[in-house]
């Protein structure tokens, strides 16, 4: 298995698009911990039962000690954070309004589980990578950002910043054979959106038709580029977007 003897780490793992990625890696062979504010153990019990290869911890992205009490736990346990997925963030229960209408409190919050997250995540895990010459840092972005999508702009803006924190990671980490990618899904499926009508039908139907490939996304979907960002075979791969919304958009 490819990522055998790696531990990952998946921010907002519990549910979502989180969710999926952690059956992926673990399909791959990684160990795998859920970092979530709700639900960790109860999702790393789900999927593995004896918690020899996942285990949950509950955590605060935006929260530093939170973050490095979970990075701690990790250590005690399986040595390390070999791979960081900066999945984590705030969509599905957000409404869509004219950006007038957001308040500085609306903005900030977003920009602090989006933004600061995975900056305080990737801050934690740095050191670890360091040591041992290796590491994948893979920022779960939007196709949102490249297009602008209207009436959305405290998460678009903050998509935005993902990809370039991403670039920044990718220069500063390269001479210890860190990757920084990230992945930049359109609306996906996950059941946290399902639950969300008010995206569903404003965004569903015009978002299927702007797709080469006119279907919905699936969280499946974009589970084989996540295997790939953390494997070796992207060991080359660093500071780029990857957009997976079956050709909605071309980079």
């Amino acid at each position: 298995m490819k990522l055998a003897r790696r531990t990952a780490l998946v921010t907002g793992g519990a549910t979502g698009l989180g969710r999926a990625f952690v059956q992926r890696l673990l399909a791959d062979g990684a160990r795998v911990v859920i970092g979530d504010l709700r639900g960790a153990d109860v999702a790393a019990a789900e999927e593995d039962s004896t918690g020899t290869r996942c285990f949950g911890v509950t955590m605060d992205v935006t929260d530093e000690a939170s973050v490095a009490d979970a990075v701690k736990a990790i250590e005690a346990r399986f040595a390390g954070v070999d791979i960081l997925i900066n999945n984590a963030a705030l969509f599905s229960t957000l409404e869509n309004r004219p950006f007038e209408d957001y308040s500085s409190d609306e903005w900030m919050q977003v920009m602090r589980v989006n933004t600061l997250g995975p900056f305080i995540c990737a801050k934690a895990v740095a050191p670890h990578m360091k040591a041992q010459q290796w590491g994948r840092i893979i920022n779960v972005a939007s196709t949102s950002a490249l297009k602008g999508l209207s009436n959305m702009a405290h998460y678009v803006t903050s998509k935005g910043a993902v990809i370039t924190f991403t670039r920044v990671l990718a220069r500063e980490l390269g001479a210890w054979h860190i990757t920084a990618n990230a992945l930049a899904p359109g609306l996906t499926l996950s059941d946290q959106i399902l639950k969300n009508d008010e995206h569903m039908a404003k965004f569903g139907e015009v978002i299927r038709k702007s797709r080469s490939i006119q279907r919905d996304a699936l969280p499946a979907d974009l589970v084989g580029t996540v295997s790939f960002l953390a494997s070796d075979d992207a060991a080359f791969m660093t500071g780029q977007t990857l957009c997976v919304e079956g050709g909605a958009i071309f980079v």
